[in-house]
């Protein structure tokens, strides 16, 4: 029997020493466990924390260059002009030339005003008086017996000798007009590319990045409430500044058309596959009119060019409100320098940024 008891209490004493391990290791893990969670927690509430912080620093930087962007100064203040009656547009039974707003168009007037008119006048009345005196002096019943005069050496002399020199004196300002219209333009003259549509115009202005827009003629109702002429009015005007030259690049896009505005002296044709070139300068603000001059089809009649010359500070408004540069490439290429030298400095911060 105590043989027995000895075993029994030994195994006892064992089971009593298993359990306590076994509780012990229990109570160690629960006690790690809470100390090591904390820690985690810490080392991942910082990251959340830190972009609050960095965010509304950013902000008040980044909205007023974006506000400034979308809404440059001056936009708002261009505002279409109203056409004055009588310029620049056709009048009730006019049989003179439009009133002339550009220098070549002016030198044009003076020289059919002052030189073409008069000398036509003359040559005309002196030829119908002289055929009227013949008429008269040399009829049948008068002169019974006709004269057998010929070849009068003197007037024949007289009769190629003067109108060559009419000619001559034509020739000189007729070529120097001539010439002037065939001028190379300015360097800083205002490109703006035509281009002639069935049947509408296009419009575009490379150098102050202002794609192409299209010109159409508006309806009798539209046009009577814009206080525009019926057939001439349009929904989109060419705008240029007054006093700069204009030169202008025509193609055609389906067949030929032709470029004509009367009060500036330009017309030009509108030729698919090639670039035409002309250029005016006016020199007085207002709105002018003009037509397509070359029959393209149905609706040739209706394709009306109207260009609105406007004072600089407004015609520069009115780029900007196109979304475009009115100062065109040289301020574009100007503030493109200091974007090519900023990778050289930035090597030179990454390295403070590491430290």
């Amino acid at each position: 029997m105590k043989s027995l008891k000895t075993p029994v209490i030994k195994v006892l004493i064992a089971a009593a020493l298993s359990l306590g391990a076994v509780g012990a290791g229990h109570a160690q893990t629960a006690a790690t466990a809470p100390a090591e969670a904390p820690a985690a927690t810490v080392a991942a509430n910082p990251a959340p924390v830190a972009a609050p912080v960095e965010a509304p620093a950013a902000m008040p930087a980044a909205a007023p260059a974006a506000a400034d962007a979308a809404a440059p100064a001056g936009d708002a203040t261009y505002v279409p002009m109203k056409p004055t009656p009588g310029v620049g547009q056709p009048i009730d039974r006019g049989i003179d030339f439009q009133p002339q707003v550009s220098p070549i168009g002016e030198q044009a007037i003076w020289f059919n005003h002052v030189m073409l008119l008069p000398i036509i006048t003359f040559i005309s009345l002196f030829v119908l008086g002289l055929m009227l005196w013949a008429m008269f002096r040399y009829r049948a019943k008068a002169n019974p017996v006709p004269s057998k005069t010929t070849h009068n050496t003197f007037i024949e002399i007289i009769w190629t000798a003067i109108p060559v020199l009419i000619l001559a004196v034509i020739a000189v300002p007729s070529i120097r007009l001539l010439a002037a219209q065939y001028e190379p333009p300015a360097k800083d003259a205002l490109t703006i590319k035509v281009t002639g549509y069935q049947w509408y115009w296009g419009y575009a202005y490379p150098d102050q990045g202002i794609g192409e827009y299209v010109s159409k003629m508006l309806t009798k109702e539209q046009a009577d409430a814009a206080g525009e002429p019926h057939q001439l009015a349009v929904d989109n005007r060419m705008v240029v500044p007054v006093g700069r030259q204009v030169k202008l690049i025509i193609t055609g896009a389906d067949v030929i058309h032709s470029f004509a505005v009367p009060a500036f002296w330009t017309k030009m044709d509108a030729v698919p596959g090639r670039a035409n070139e002309t250029t005016f300068t006016a020199n007085k603000v207002g709105v002018y009119y003009g037509q397509c001059s070359e029959l393209c089809g149905v609706d040739h009649g209706y394709m009306p060019i109207a260009v609105e010359v406007l004072p600089v500070d407004k015609w520069e408004a009115w780029v900007r409100s196109k979304g475009g540069n009115p100062a065109g490439p040289v301020v574009e290429t100007a503030a493109a320098a200091p974007t090519e030298s900023a990778p050289t400095a930035a090597p030179a911060a990454v390295p403070a940024a590491k430290n």
